[in-house]
């Protein structure tokens, strides 16, 4: 069984899933890639209690770890390996999409695109924090203000031409 809540946030409603002990989704809402809700019970968990504490933390401005969260993303070996190094990034520190290609031994920064772009479990494996080779804020599936938003709360200096909110 699949089970659902909602959490509200400065950057929108995020719909928050899991398989009932792990969290497996963490979606803000009308993003792209959002999931099929008909498969999801509405129910209170620990691991809802536990992540809501956690964005609490984290959009106050704290530094929780995400290893204090029991995180099940779903997705192809490739996939889990790009989530599990965007889990790396330091709050506060970027990277490209070439250079986790080049952590993976890959040429193909499209790729990682495409996994980063469906991480499952956005804002806690920190897809935000990856940027374009020249530092442009290329995608985002929650959106572009949302990504900016992320990134200065996190005190990440943006361009100015980039820094509109």
């Amino acid at each position: 069984m699949n089970y659902k809540t909602r959490y509200a946030s400065p950057v929108g409603r995020y719909l928050l899933t899991s398989d009932g002990e792990n969290l497996t989704g963490c979606y803000l809402e009308n993003q792209k890639y959002f999931p099929e809700m008909a498969e999801f019970e509405e129910k209170d968990l620990p691991i809802f209690e536990q992540t809501k504490n956690w964005l609490d933390a984290y959009f106050a401005g704290e530094k929780p770890k995400i290893s204090e969260l029991m995180l099940a993303p779903v997705g192809s070996d490739f996939r889990q390996n790009v989530w599990r190094i965007l889990c790396e990034i330091p709050v506060g520190q970027t990277t490209t999409y070439g250079e986790i290609a080049r952590k993976l031994g890959i040429k193909s920064g499209q790729a990682i695109g495409g996994a980063v772009g469906h991480n499952p479990i956005s804002v806690i494996i920190p897809c935000h924090r990856v940027l374009g080779a020249d530092g442009s804020l290329t995608g985002y599936a929650g959106g572009l203000s949302a990504k900016r938003y992320l990134l200065a709360l996190e005190g990440i200096d943006l361009p100015e031409q980039l820094n509109l909110f």
